[in-house]
């Protein structure tokens, strides 16, 4: 997917609450949100309480450690929004679970990677052993690479394992190495070497990205709380995007991103630029949910049924993504 760059505005919360127009029932109303400890610019309104202001809704936040969890509890009708990436989310798209793709977090550059040790290169891979999310972003990637480096998997002992699992993994020296991303990936750096990164990927035709979804059924009842949860997120974004040097090390926004992430405040500065991060103005364009992200599903979900990971894949998946939400978001002026 390609985007291109403009700056939105960020707009105050408190003046949102008051304009946004929610139903009356919306008071009455539990939104589930499943999130994943990724540092990004919306843990900021998530601490400040901003979503339940603006929403008018009860929120119950869930914390998942990947998103094929997150798709299960989706599935379930445990959660009503979540957080997932791209490769799991195309697997669930191709498994038909009802489910719209409503605000694209970011494109992951350098935020995940495959970090190793005693390992030079790529053909030194074999046999060792791996650690991965499966059906997840990472897990993709590090496919992508075996594949454009000509690997045979099978070559490879990869290991099914959530990021704390694997940084657990990692001190006691159980594997050689792991395709991850941030936090995790970032400490187990530290004694490591990065052997390809998820902007490497995306050059040999395997980009990834981060996206929230919504049970369709919960976009259908409650349309003006998905509305305006895209506004929240949206507003998060271009606070960032206008003024990213004032999101330091010492700032609130570090403070609040590693209350909730479990990263150290002096890390979030770096650790956000592994992501670009798309306006709201840019959801809606025919780069993202107007189209390409569509296509992106569907390219990885190829890609899924190549290696034995999904049954099927669909004629479309344009039903899967939705502009709507960003769209709707986007007219809303104060």
């Amino acid at each position: 997917m390609t985007i291109r760059r403009r700056t939105l505005l960020a707009a105050s919360a408190a003046l949102f609450a008051t304009t946004l127009s929610l139903p009356a029932h919306a008071d009455e109303t539990t939104l589930t949100i499943g999130y994943q400890p990724i540092v990004e610019p919306s843990r900021v309104p998530q601490a400040d309480g901003t979503y339940e202001k603006v929403t008018g809704a009860k929120i119950n936040w869930q914390k998942f450690d990947g998103g094929a969890d997150v798709i299960a509890a989706l599935a379930s009708g445990s959660i009503d929004i979540g957080y997932v990436g791209s490769s799991p989310l195309a697997a669930a798209a191709s498994r038909q679970i009802p489910l719209e793709t409503i605000f694209v977090v970011g494109l992951i550059s350098d935020a995940e990677a495959l970090a190793v040790k005693g390992i030079g290169k790529p053909d030194e891979l074999a046999g060792k052993k791996i650690a991965t999310p499966f059906v997840s972003t990472a897990h993709y990637s590090l496919l992508t690479a075996l594949k454009h480096w000509n690997i045979d998997p099978k070559s490879v002992e990869i290991l099914n394992l959530r990021p704390p699992e694997i940084a657990a993994a990692w001190q006691r020296g159980d594997i050689d190495g792991a395709y991850v991303w941030d936090p995790v990936l970032s400490e187990i750096k530290k004694t490591a070497t990065v052997l390809a990164t998820s902007s490497d990927v995306a050059k040999w035709g395997g980009p990834t990205f981060d996206a929230w979804i919504v049970s369709k059924k919960f976009a259908e009842e409650h349309p003006d709380i998905v509305t305006g949860f895209v506004k929240v997120t949206g507003d998060a974004y271009a606070d960032y995007r206008t003024k990213p040097e004032s999101w330091s090390a010492g700032s609130p926004e570090a403070e609040k991103i590693a209350r909730l992430t479990g990263a150290k405040p002096e890390e979030v500065p770096n650790l956000l630029k592994g992501y670009y991060f798309p306006s709201l103005e840019e959801q809606a364009s025919a780069d993202l949910l107007g189209g390409a992200t569509a296509k992106a599903i569907a390219q990885t979900s190829a890609f899924l049924l190549e290696q034995g990971k999904i049954p099927a894949v669909l004629p479309d998946y344009a039903p899967y993504v939705s502009a709507r939400w960003a769209q709707e978001a986007a007219k809303l002026s104060f």
